[in-house]
């Protein structure tokens, strides 16, 4: 299949949404999937751009998502003016195959490709380069809700998402499963920690809170957004018993519980900035602090923390273990959560427990995480010798 523009769009290179401006003709207004004329918009936009920006401050309240969820109708936005010069109300389902393939290669590439730099940097574009499969059927999950919702409000006519043929449910990428720590990794990265640096006041505060961080994110099992949003009152005890409340995925209520290591750790970094062992009720503190203990930190510095931590132990392993070091040099802060339930599977926590911890809405996404039947399977194989 071609990817070449019907028709020009003065437009020559991608743009973060907040300054994309589309020319008259390609704005949407008379897209070829707009909802007919006798249906009630439940939208105020008048154009696909402010479309779109209805349907991400429904998500105004978890940055993370708002930032995943703008990158990729950013990117669709973009493809559908730049490569296939219509608007993104016009855009069919030959136009979403084009786009799958085009996500596995973003081409050409120096116009879609750049290195990691801020939004509003002139060497900005919109991908690092191709997408793994799993990244791109996330891609697509999120511009099928978008679709989803656009239909849902009477702006659009139809999902052209909606026709793909649907794979089996309970398909997952292998890979999915495997960006957790081993265990000799987590220990690696535990002993990274402890060895810190301590000589100055700054020292020793960044250490406490990559120690508190650390033991956060791997006993609780959280995600990076709800760490950034809570505070120390999501802390509660509850018939002489310590749960963390948390609001997670979709603005769901759940209890995590919280063992004594995790006491420990909470009581420990609270000590260290001259609070009370414990919190209090509805407390505000934030969960994480800066390093004055001032006010909190945001999703992006504990991804910060989390990559120095993981780079410096990868640095540590890379003497002894180059392939799991480079493992480990990858690993980012959802894999500190993947990390906490596969080693809660291999602590014999019961599946039905397992499931609550990780808030999973369905049992056989936990069963991912279930990799006791691997090692017997692999040990079985060992007697499986090329000579007797």
């Amino acid at each position: 299949m071609n990817t070449v523009l019907s028709t020009p769009v003065p437009l020559t290179d991608p743009i973060p949404l907040e300054r994309l401006r589309t020319p008259d003709g390609f704005d949407g207004r008379a897209g070829s999937n707009r909802a007919r004329t006798d249906v009630v918009c439940q939208l105020a936009a008048s154009n696909d751009l402010e479309a779109v920006r209805a349907w991400l401050a429904e998500f105004h309240d978890s940055p993370q998502t708002l930032r995943n969820y703008r990158k990729e109708a950013e990117r669709l936005l973009l493809w559908a003016l730049l490569e296939r010069g219509k608007p993104l109300s016009s855009l069919t389902r030959e136009d979403c195959l084009l786009y799958e393939t085009f996500l596995a290669d973003p081409q050409p590439r120096n116009r879609w490709c750049g290195p990691r730099v801020p939004r509003f940097n002139p060497q900005w574009r919109p991908f690092l380069g191709p997408l793994q499969p799993t990244s791109r059927k996330q891609a697509l999950l999120i511009i099928n809700s978008l679709f989803s919702y656009l239909v849902k409000a009477g702006y659009l006519a139809g999902n052209p998402l909606s026709l793909a043929r649907r794979r089996g449910r309970n398909t997952q990428p292998l890979r999915e499963i495997e960006r957790f720590l081993e265990h000799d990794q987590w220990q690696v990265l535990l002993t990274t920690v402890e060895e810190l640096p301590r000589e100055t006041e700054r020292d020793y505060q960044h250490y406490a809170r990559a120690r508190y961080l650390v033991a956060l994110l791997y006993l609780l099992g959280p995600r990076v957004s709800e760490v950034a949003e809570h505070t120390m009152g999501s802390f509660v005890r509850v018939r002489d018993r310590w749960w963390w409340q948390v609001i997670g995925k979709g603005r769901k209520e759940a209890r995590v519980p919280v063992n004594q290591d995790m006491l420990n750790a909470l009581s420990d970094y609270r000590r260290f900035y001259g609070l009370p062992t414990l919190p209090a009720p509805e407390e505000s503190t934030p969960l994480v602090m800066n390093l004055k203990g001032t006010s909190g930190i945001g999703d992006n510095m504990i991804y910060r923390i989390v990559k120095d931590l993981v780079t410096k132990a990868a640095d540590r392993l890379a003497t002894t273990d180059t392939y799991q070091a480079d493992k480990l040099r990858r690993a980012s802060t959802h894999w500190f959560r993947h990390t906490s339930i596969t080693h809660q599977a291999d602590a014999g926590i019961d599946i039905q427990f397992l499931q609550r911890n990780a808030r999973h809405a369905r049992i056989d996404t936990t069963g991912l995480y279930l990799h006791a039947e691997e090692k017997d399977w692999h040990e079985a194989m060992e007697r499986h010798r090329l000579k007797e």
